[in-house]
This record gives structure tokens, C-alpha cells and sequence, in this order.
């Protein structure tokens, strides 16, 4: 199965964005004798409109979406099961998540042993943490994912309707009622609405008709407007607000947001993947693609090198915030912080090659696999939380607590019991690629019986004619039609591309894909 390219190019250009707008509004001043870190919208007036253009962590959740409906059909109709796949989708995103949090525990641990003030540890240490909140949400997506799917199947695109319903209602009690504990809900409920898109879009239900993607977007714009205009919300999409936030929790102006922003990528779609399909376009934004997740990570880990060693040696000015000598340095700022990320990708990258080594679930597998599975999530997905929350160095220590925790679902994820062994998909950003089909199967037994149909397949793309035989069993073969033999089958109507060897009896229609009988003369 052919991979979308232009899903890879979202999440590359997604990724330079974040990357670059984190880089753009993190101030970091050196004041007596101390690194501080603020966040420079305070100052700058017209920050939280610049917010709509930076704000595309909409578009990751609206390509996980598209990968994992993709990735668990493929898998599943292979025979494995939910606990193989959650499994191995998180350790995916685990592997990587665990090599950054060591590295970043031995640098805190370095630091308190060289001197640095508990201060200077806990703004570093929450500073390299912060974007840690994107994990256990997405996380808790791929294990709903096999049910959210199948609903979508059944009900479509009135899935992410309620689901936006039922956010406008956590906002209302949140906000009105002042209850905000109810307010987690929404990290489920707004970026779940996205990740229900994205499956919309791998079935075409979003695709199918021009129309749709500009009626999302259309649909997203107003409601957005409206609830800037006459809402509580402010247009900042990024930080947590004075008085309401959109991000923490997620808003339903978030949602709508994401709606206008979701609508336009799709939309570009078509005139995208027709780009990419020239040359070695794809291919490279391929590649680029598989540092996103690394990328991810470690791109606030420059701020803190740059900031350490440029700023108390005075190489580097520090203007105020805002002014016009610090948006003249910003682009030296950028490209600085990007001269140092690049060789930690690369160095990164290769130091987690071997981590794939390792196998998947070693371990007795049992009916206690899939407890032990959800154990290790419900340890794992509150550790990321806390640790995006507090960061590394919260009042100066390292969270111990709550790495032994992440420490050990991390185990018991890993030792959950081996998978049972399933014919090699291979898998490039969640794209999954089916075993060939001969166009034209040599020989059909003529009393075998076909497997069943996988779930949602077309039995219209082509069809074959088998013959079933009344008396003694003979094999059938079925051979490509040619100009000079376009007769018809002695009493089998004539199939577009195929000629059967008939030697009396009934026929059927078979699906050629599967071999699922659909009909007969």
C-alpha cells in the first residue's frame, strides 16, 4: 500500500513550526548570576493573534488519526489483537520518550552536583518538560482507537459532532459553573474530535466531495469568529489566557480552530499529493519525516545549551522582550539554536537504533496480557503527565516518585507476553502495506471453502468466475482473457478480463481479492 506523502509533509511542516514558534516566544535573561525563562507574549501585545498561525498541534492529531485507522485495519485484519497492536504503537513513541527522559535526568543530577541554584534547575527543568503533554493524550487515543474506529464506522461524522457538543459542555460547566475539574475531559473530547477526522479522512467521508473540506473549514471559521466576538475565549491559541485559556484545558474555540485549519489541509490535498508525486519530493519529505519524533523531543534542549553558554559570557546581547533589537537577533537566536539541534538529531537518532533490537513483548503471553497492558498505561500516562506538569527538577529535586513510576509501567508494558507471529506488514509512519494478490489465482479447489470478506471490502473492484462442478471435483483455472477467445462460458455470462476453464455445472461470482462468493448468474 502506497504511503500518503502528503501526510508526512503535514507533520514536517507541523513540526518547523512548533519548533520555530517555541524558539520565537522563549525569552531567556541572564540576571544576577542567574538564567531566568519567561514567555515573551506578556510583552507583546499582538502575540496572541500570531498565535493562529503557529498553532498546528491540531494537524498532528488529524494524521495520528489517518495512521492509526490505517495501521490497526491492516494489522487487525491480519489477525492481531488489541494488546499486540496498543503495545507496540506505544512503545514506538515510548522508546524515544525514554532514552530523552534519562538523558535529561542525568543532566539535571550533573548540574545539582555542579552548583546550580534549585531555581535555575526547576525553570530549566519544566522548560524541557512542557511539551511532554502531547504524550499521554495521544497515547490514550491509540488505545481507544479500535473503538473509536468501529464507531466511526457505524455513525460517521456525528462521532466528532457529539463530541464537540459534549466540549461546549464541559466548557459551559467549567467556565460558568466553575467546576474545573470537568475540564480534563476535554483533552479527550477536543483533541479526540481531531483524531475522529482523521479517520474521516482515511475512509474519504471528509475527501470524498470538494465540498467538504471547504464546508469544515467554513463551519470552523464562524463558529471561531463567534466565539471570539461574543465568548469568553481570547484569540491566543497557545497560551493558558488571564482569565480563560484554550489550551489548558482545550476549549471548544480550540476546536473550532482546528476545524478552519483542518478544513484547509485537507482541501490542499489533492494539488499536494500531485506536487509530491513528482520527482524525489516524497521521498525526501519521507525522510524527513522520520526525525519528527526526535525533533519533537529534544528541540527545547538548545535553548538551555545556547542560553548557558552564550548569555553569562555576554556573546550574545539580551535586549527586552519585544523591542526592536530583539526581533533584529531573533533570526540569529533561531538559526543558532537550529545549528546545535541538528547534530543532536543526528547523534540521537543513531544512539536509538539499537532499541529496536529489542524484542517486543518478551514474555509468556496469557488472558493476563491485556490487564498487565492497561497496568503499565495507567503508571505510564499519569508519569508523562506530572513530568509535563512539574518538569524534571520540580523545587530543585528529580521526581523521583514519578520516574519509578514511568520506570515501571515501562516494564510491564515491555514484558507483557510475546505476540503471537503474523505475516510481516511493513509500516512507514503507520502505513501498513497488504501481501501481494496474484491478478489471477493458478488454481481454486473447487470444494475449498473461501475465508471470510475483511471488514468494509469492496467486492466490486473485480471479479473472477469459479466453477462448481456436480459430479467429480476438477481444478478450475481461471487465465486472462485475449482478443482471439472472447467467447462466453457455456452458461456463465461473460466477466470483463477473464475466460473460465467451464466443464459443466453451476458457476458462481467470486471477489477476486478475497474469493468471497457475491452472486451468480
Amino acid at each position: 500500500m502506497e504511503r500518503n506523502r502528503y501526510a508526512d509533509l503535514l507533520r514536517v511542516l507541523a513540526i518547523s513550526l512548533v519548533v520555530c514558534g517555541h524558539w520565537l516566544l522563549t525569552d531567556i535573561v541572564y540576571q544576577r548570576g542567574q538564567l531566568t525563562g519567561q514567555d515573551a507574549m506578556h510583552r507583546i501585545s499582538w502575540s496572541g493573534w500570531a498565535t493562529l498561525g503557529f498553532q498546528v498541534m491540531p494537524v498532528f492529531f488529524l494524521v495520528g488519526g489517518y495512521v492509526n485507522a490505517l495501521s490497526w485495519t491492516a494489522h487487525h485484519e491480519h489477525g492481531e489483537d488489541w494488546t499486540t497492536w496498543v503495545r507496540d504503537r506505544a512503545m514506538r513513541l515510548l522508546w524515544p520518550t525514554t532514552v530523552y527522559l534519562a538523558v535529561m535526568v542525568l543532566a539535571v543530577g550533573a548540574a545539582r552536583t555542579a552548583g546550580v541554584s534549585p531555581a535555575e534547575l526547576a525553570q530549566a527543568g519544566w522548560l524541557v518538560a512542557l511539551h511532554l503533554w502531547f504524550l499521554p493524550v495521544y497515547l490514550l487515543l491509540i488505545v481507544l482507537t479500535p473503538v473509536m474506529l468501529a464507531a466511526h464506522r457505524r455513525w460517521g461524522l456525528a462521532v466528532p459532532a457529539v463530541m464537540a457538543i459534549a466540549a461546549a459542555g464541559v466548557d459551559l460547566a467549567t467556565i460558568g459553573a466553575h467546576l474545573p475539574l470537568i475540564g480534563f475531559a476535554n483533552y479527550l473530547l477536543v483533541w479526540g474530535s481531531m483524531h475522529q477526522w482523521g479517520f474521516a479522512w482515511r475512509d474519504g467521508r471528509l475527501t470524498r466531495s470538494r465540498w467538504r473540506p471547504w464546508a469544515l473549514a467554513a463551519g470552523g471559521t464562524g463558529l471561531l469568529a463567534a466565539l471570539l466576538a461574543w465568548g469568553p475565549f481570547p484569540p491566543d491559541m497557545i497560551g493558558a489566557g488571564e482569565r480563560v485559556g484554550n489550551t489548558t484545558p482545550p476549549s471548544i474555540a480550540l476546536l473550532a480552530f482546528a476545524a478552519a485549519q483542518s478544513g484547509l489541509m485537507l482541501a490542499a490535498a489533492p494539488a499536494a499529493g500531485r506536487l509530491l508525486a513528482r520527482g524525489r519530493w516524497g521521498e525526501r519529505v519521507a525522510r524527513l519525516n522520520s526525525y519528527v519524533m526526535t525533533v519533537y523531543l529534544w528541540h527545547m534542549t538548545p535553548v538551555i545549551l545556547v542560553a548557558a553558554a552564550l548569555y553569562p559570557t555576554a556573546l550574545l546581547p539580551q535586549p527586552p522582550a519585544g523591542t526592536g533589537q530583539w526581533w533584529t537577533l531573533r533570526p540569529a537566536w533561531i538559526a543558532i539554536l537550529a545549528a546545535v539541534l541538528v547534530p543532536v538529531t543526528l547523534a540521537v537518532t543513531r544512539i536509538q537504533q539499537p532499541l529496536r533490537l529489542i524484542p517486543a513483548g518478551p514474555g509468556t503471553r496469557g488472558p493476563w496480557s491485556p490487564v498487565l497492558l492497561l497496568a503499565a498505561l495507567a503508571a505510564v500516562v499519569p508519569a508523562l503527565a506530572r513530568l509535563a506538569i512539574g518538569g524534571f527538577a520540580p523545587g530543585g529535586d528529580i521526581p523521583l516518585t514519578v520516574l519509578a513510576a514511568y520506570a515501571g509501567g515501562l516494564s510491564v508494558m515491555l514484558f507483557s507476553g510475546r505476540p503471537a507471529r503474523r505475516p510481516a506488514i511493513a509500516s512507514s509512519t503507520g502505513h501498513a502495506s497488504q501481501p501481494e494478490v496474484s491478478p489471477v489465482p493458478a488454481r481454486i479447489h473447487p470444494r475449498a471453502q473461501p475465508p471470510p470478506a475483511p471488514p468494509g471490502h469492496d467486492h466490486s473492484a473485480q471479479r473472477i468466475v469459479e466453477n462448481l462442478p456436480k459430479r467429480r471435483p476438477a481444478p478450475l483455472v481461471v487465465r486472462p482473457q485475449t482478443d482471439k477467445s472472447r467467447k462466453t462460458a457455456k452458461g456463465v455470462p461473460r466477466e470483463s478480463g477473464t475466460r473460465a476453464a467451464h466443464r459443466g455445472g453451476r458457476a458462481r461470482i467470486a471477489c477476486l481479492a478475497c474469493r468471497t462468493a457475491v452472486g451468480g448468474p
